[in-house]
């Protein structure tokens, strides 16, 4: 919820992300955490696979602080919460990630056409990550964390892997449970389906929404910010806990989809952890692979963007511009907004290939719930590209509801947007959506909910916008249209047309019972 302090003092608690790390280091200036050497790709060429080049990955701190690294009997340790990530072209890249709870000795992933295929071994990165007791609830803490990077694949084509090390072969016939699958993007556009969330941790209903996600045989799916939960309090207390382990479960409980579909992160005020790095991110940098063409891949890892189809994702950090929780407020120097528009240009540009453009981050541009609203940084800093390049859809976390407006330009409703209605974004405007409702405690509106089978019209009511140095602004709302306080996600079908006819994503709001709390449609002709 608010900013993560995990020991810091009361005279440091309001101060940069990077002033509290300073101060975490000059405390544990001993104890380390690790993320450095060379990152060994794999490439795959017409089904032939053959070495990629090595990258060089940034180490965060010198090499002679960490613990010696002692390796166990890799017999006796199996991989664990695999999760998937396309690389910048997703019809011929794919990171495969997994962690491992010890040190082992060449780990690597097999990868072929089949599943009694997997002839070809490809080593893989480790990145260990050290968390020294005092930082957080657990004593010493080391985790392990394996990535591998395909390159050269076929575009919508299935591939068979297994992750493994030295010790545990998932070609043997008694790991055969352990091989997994993933599809790569197609060459050209084709009908899809994608999921998305935020806010989801570690729980019952995190577990189940993810079976239901699964069953909905998504291409990928967006976990729009604060996904583990490691620092559950937030409440920017010296008091604050801290528990890294908190990420082995929540790799173990997500494994069950993403081990198949790529699981394309953004990041939220929960997922910044000042121990690591100056900007909170090392962690993540550590656990996760995603696409790395963003305007700055070290000290913005979480924004990229990536195409499926007729389809452009854009993943932004929203912590950059949030006024309510301001650690990283100006992290990127406006460098960030600055890649955004270049995107949107881009993909709008004539010949792109691209219909739809869906642009995801955590904090809300338009929501009423009562613990955070809206964030007038978002507002102030994106909503106007978004007016200006008629973004699709736009997938927030932050609020731990669901809710979705209707067509919007600027705070202005344009029209008016009922339960199985339909937008079209190039004349008339924006579609939001707060999909903060994976797994944690819920939270609340002001006014009754409302949503299919059950619609209350309470228009106009009162909420407020979170503005600079912590002002909640009063406004009048009379845009929001769908309100549900109970566990949820959102499931989009993409239908593609030919030129002249009408394209059309079908975004559906679907509850933890598979009952369907939402459903418009968002359509637009193909030029």
């Amino acid at each position: 919820m608010d900013i993560p302090r995990m020991g810091v003092p009361a005279e440091l608690a309001d101060r940069s992300l990077a002033e509290q790390h300073e101060y975490l280091r000059s405390r544990f200036s001993r104890r380390t955490m690790i993320r450095g050497g060379a990152v060994t790709l794999g490439a795959v060429a017409g089904g032939v696979f053959v070495p990629g080049p090595a990258q060089a990955a940034t180490p965060a701190v010198s090499r002679a602080d960490r613990p010696a690294a002692e390796h166990v009997d890799g017999a006796l340790v199996a991989p664990f919460g695999r999760h998937l990530s396309y690389g910048d072209d997703p019809r011929t890249e794919m990171t495969v990630s997994w962690q491992v709870p010890a040190a082992v000795r060449d780990p690597y992933i097999r990868v072929g056409a089949h599943a009694g295929e997997l002839s070809r071994k490809i080593p893989a990165e480790v990145r260990a990550l050290y968390t020294p007791a005092g930082v957080g609830t657990s004593a010493d803490h080391t985790q392990y964390y394996v990535h591998a990077k395909l390159t050269h694949l076929k575009p919508g084509r299935t591939y068979y892997y297994g992750v493994g090390h030295q010790g545990f072969d998932p070609a043997s016939p008694r790991f055969a449970g352990t091989i997994g699958t993933f599809t790569t993007a197609p060459a050209r556009a084709e009908a899809f389906t994608f999921t998305a969330f935020g806010d989801q941790g570690v729980s019952y209903h995190a577990l189940a929404n993810d079976n239901l996600i699964l069953a909905q045989g998504p291409s990928f799916h967006l976990h729009a910010g604060d996904i583990a939960y490691a620092d559950p309090s937030g409440q920017g207390k010296t008091t604050d806990t801290f528990d890294a382990r908190t990420w082995d479960q929540f790799l173990a409980q997500t494994e069950t989809v993403a081990k198949s579909v790529p699981w394309m992160v953004s990041y939220g005020n929960h997922d910044m952890e000042a121990w690591y790095a100056p900007h909170g991110y090392g962690s993540q940098q550590a656990r996760f692979s995603p696409p790395g063409n963003g305007p700055d891949p070290e000290n913005l890892p979480g924004v990229y963007s990536f195409v499926h189809g007729n389809t452009a994702v854009i993943s932004l950090d929203a912590n950059d511009v949030s006024w309510e929780i301001p650690a990283n407020l100006g992290l990127s120097g406006g460098t960030q907004t600055t890649w955004f528009e270049g995107q949107l240009k881009k993909f709008r540009a004539a010949g792109s290939g691209i219909d739809f453009i869906v642009v995801f981050f955590h904090h809300c541009a338009y929501c009423t719930a009562s613990a955070h609203a809206s964030e007038g940084g978002v507002r102030k800093e994106w909503v106007p590209l978004f007016d200006k390049y008629t973004v699709d859809l736009v997938i927030n976390g932050h609020n731990h509801v669901y809710e979705r407006s209707d067509v919007l330009k600027g705070d202005k409703v344009t029209k008016e947007l009922p339960i199985g209605g339909t937008v079209y974004p190039e004349t008339e405007g924006v579609v939001y959506v707060t999909a903060g409702a994976a797994g944690k405690s819920l939270y609340a509106f002001p006014v009754a909910d409302t949503y299919a089978g059950h619609e209350v019209d309470v228009d106009p009511f009162a909420s407020y916008v979170g503005e600079a140095d912590g002002v909640k602004r009063a406004v009048t709302v009379d845009w929001s249209r769908v309100r549900y306080t109970n566990y949820s996600f959102l499931r989009v079908d993409v239908r593609p047309a030919a030129v002249g006819r009408t394209a059309t994503l079908t975004v559906r709001g679907i509850a933890e019972s598979g009952a369907e709390i939402d459903r418009f449609v968002v359509a637009r002709r193909v030029r």
